[in-house]
């Protein structure tokens, strides 16, 4: 039988790279490619914009076989160099919390959240299902951070990397875990590297070849689903 998929994006820019797939077909209102019959949701910048979006989506009819959120994201790691693409495994609000002084503490630190209520574990959102198993196969597992604000500043940087030891950051996946957790949905999340997280500088950032590492290594996943 042919696998319903729920494409989640940000942006149109992000969300357009299906149409760059060779061979993607068009049915309705979406797009067919191998057994995946594919529908997209573009749902605006940032943790509240996505959560509000897909709850929507998700309450408005039957849901899908896999929600897939694909994007860019920034760096921390040399490692992981601009144009590859990852497949987040774990991911946090990381900057919803209380500033002390000079200290900063989670939610959970303040008692103001059980770290293990559900969806988190250990105050971490957890993608962990056959999809990502399938995924870690072919792309790099790394450990994300969801901000509102993003990162622009070595100050900034180093207090992040030395609370949590992020490998990506986004502004909307721990939100995407987060409902697709609560509605007991199957999720996976595909993120292209733009730019390091540094002190800002766009001139350094290449969107485009992120794009089309994306909408490259999209096309190998969807085809391996069954």
């Amino acid at each position: 039988m042919p696998k319903s998929v729920l494409i989640v994006s940000a942006t149109e820019a992000e969300a357009a790279v299906i149409k760059r797939i060779p061979g993607i077909g068009v049915s309705g209102n979406g797009f067919i490619l191998g057994r995946c019959e594919i529908s997209l949701l573009v749902t605006g910048v940032g943790a509240v914009a996505t959560a509000w979006s897909l709850t929507k989506c998700l309450s408005s009819g039957k849901k899908p076989d896999l929600a897939l959120n694909i994007g860019i994201a920034g760096s921390f790691v040399e490692e992981i160099p601009i144009g590859s693409v990852v497949v987040p495994v774990e991911d946090c609000f990381a900057d919803a919390g209380i500033e002390d002084g000079s200290r900063f503490m989670t939610l959970a630190e303040t008692g103001l959240q059980d770290p293990d209520m559900f969806p988190f574990k250990n105050g971490k959102l957890i993608a962990d299902n056959r999809y990502t198993d399938l995924a870690k196969d072919i792309f790099k597992p790394v450990r994300a951070i969801t901000v509102n604000t993003a990162t622009g500043s070595e100050q900034t940087k180093s207090r992040i990397v030395a609370k949590y030891n992020p490998d990506i950051e986004t502004m909307e996946g721990a939100a995407f875990f987060y409902i697709c957790s609560g509605e007991n949905l199957s999720f996976l999340a595909l993120r292209a590297i733009s730019n390091k997280v540094e002190t800002r500088d766009r001139a350094r950032w290449n969107i485009p070849q992120a794009l089309d590492s994306l909408a490259e290594k999209l096309k190998e996943l969807l085809l391996l689903l069954d």
